[in-house]
């Protein structure tokens, strides 16, 4: 036979040394429903002979308020951050769009020739003697430009498609390395904007840049 607790109070609602501690956490733990079907149980089992203290019920009900109110609340935060952030995304994905047909600076580790002059850039994080390196589909090194002294910071470069002996090389494209003082520094690729577009929210709004790839807009080192 299942015994059936007539007691007035459930411990987890009923008691005054409990209701602060469930009015702070109930939100968290509980729907609606859930509270409602439980006060609803309560009264069901309860002991007719001594029937729910009115001042506890109302207690119970100040709670079921609180929730109701907090989930609302939350419910409505949630739609504004929603909101918000789609609101952002089509700001910055409209904003990038006055970059298409203007050529940016993006870190790349190679460089796409096409016939006429390409244009780089090497981060310097330290002064000194900067050279850059390129290379072949092969790995062989057809031009080394020597850019001298250069302050830390941005340095850019062109390259006339031409090996260290003047002889033009195959249109395609070409690796690069960059360094300075024994040490190796990050290279950059100009190249056209064609497009823009949304790469969800690990990625955020990026670039089509042409010979390069897809790049997140946050990499864009310069706008050229």
């Amino acid at each position: 036979m299942t015994t059936i607790n007539t007691g007035n109070t459930l411990p987890t609602i009923g008691s005054a040394a409990t209701s602060s501690a469930v009015g702070s956490s109930v939100a968290g733990s509980m729907t609606q429903a859930d509270f409602l079907k439980l006060m609803t149980t309560q009264l069901q089992s309860q002991d007719p002979t001594k029937p729910v203290d009115n001042s506890q019920f109302v207690s119970q009900m100040a709670q079921f308020s609180q929730l109701s109110a907090s989930q609302d609340l939350l419910a409505s935060m949630n739609g504004l951050n929603s909101t918000m952030t789609s609101s952002l995304q089509a700001s910055q994905l409209l904003g990038s769009s006055n970059l298409i047909d203007r050529q940016v600076l993006v870190p790349s580790a190679a460089v796409s020739y096409s016939g006429s002059t390409v244009t780089g850039a090497v981060n310097v994080a330290n002064a000194g003697d900067v050279k850059v390196s390129i290379f072949d589909a092969a790995g062989n090194a057809v031009r080394t430009i020597d850019l001298g002294n250069q302050a830390s910071g941005f340095s850019r470069f062109t390259w006339d498609g031409k090996d260290d002996s003047g002889n033009p090389v195959a249109q395609g494209t070409y690796s690069m390395a960059a360094g300075s003082n024994g040490s190796s520094q990050d290279t950059y690729a100009a190249g056209t904007v064609t497009a823009v577009g949304y790469g969800g929210s690990s990625v955020g709004t990026y670039l089509q840049v042409a010979g390069v790839g897809g790049v997140p807009l946050n990499q864009v080192a310069q706008i050229l």
